[in-house]
């Protein structure tokens, strides 16, 4: 199903007649997964040769610049209803006030559609109020598979969090383990001799992600006497080159988290 997103993100103010700007939209990709955090880049470029001032579309004040190019990152699936299934259109404008008219981006096409699922497990709550369910699942893209994790309320059919833990290679299966706090850790093989390791809590936040090199051994999850979890084996790695930079396994920066998420602990 196809579906249109109009969507006035900015509006200027204080422009004289003559100016002019230049509007982009981009996306980092061109399908997501139902529930995961959909990025949309925003680029608008002042050519007026003065000021411009940008507001959110509620007033809420956000930049002046002049001469320049300003950019914003806007998650759509905290603004509209993306997560159905199905092809999106989506084209961004800006509106002068002054001159009561809109400036255009290029319209823009992403595909929302579903994932492989592979693991799943229901715990409760420490207070004793609700449960959380965890899932782990695959999903293939034209040059890598990742592995994404969803933590949501089932009962009440709430979702609160899905994304990405990084790339999957079928060398190893993914690993799993609950901690005495009911928290979710994931050892992934993301590249050959490369091991992901994430935490994920109730809340659906990534509490940890950290990746650890093969020595003597693979690294494995181990769930202790006291309830706790620990890696076992491997050497933790310091923090990864960008997907695809030579010389280094394709595993995730901390900056290509999901937006949102705590620092790394």
């Amino acid at each position: 199903m196809k579906q249109f997103l109009p969507c006035v993100l900015f509006l200027l103010l204080a422009v004289a007649a003559q100016a002019q700007v230049q509007v982009q939209l981009s996306f980092k990709r061109l399908q997501y997964i139902a529930h995961e955090p959909v990025i949309a880049t925003m680029t608008i470029t002042n050519l007026a040769g003065r000021d411009i001032e940008l507001r959110d579309d509620n007033e809420q004040h956000w930049f002046g610049f002049a001469g320049t190019s300003v950019t914003r990152k806007i998650d759509l699936e905290k603004r509209y209803p993306v997560a159905d299934l199905g092809v999106f259109h989506v084209r961004a404008n800006v509106y002068f006030a002054d001159l009561n008219k809109f400036f255009y981006a290029q319209g823009k096409v992403f595909e929302v559609t579903t994932a492989r699922p592979i693991w799943q497990q229901t715990v409760g709550l420490p207070s004793g109020d609700g449960e959380r369910t965890y899932s782990l699942m695959t999903n293939r893209f034209a040059d890598h598979t990742s592995l994404y994790v969803r933590v949501e309320d089932k009962a009440n059919g709430l979702v609160y969090s899905t994304y990405s833990l990084g790339r999957l290679i079928s060398f190893d299966q993914p690993h799993e383990e609950i901690d005495r706090d009911n928290q979710l850790h994931v050892m992934q093989c993301s590249a050959p001799r490369i091991w992901t390791y994430s935490v994920v809590g109730l809340d659906g936040k990534l509490v940890k992600h950290a990746s650890y090199a093969q020595n003597r051994g693979n690294p494995r999850l181990r769930r202790m006497a006291d309830g706790s979890v620990t890696v076992s084996g491997g050497l933790i790695d310091l923090p990864a080159a960008p997907p695809g930079a030579p010389g280094r396994a394709p595993v995730p920066k901390l900056s290509d988290r999901p937006v949102d998420l705590p620092p790394q602990e």
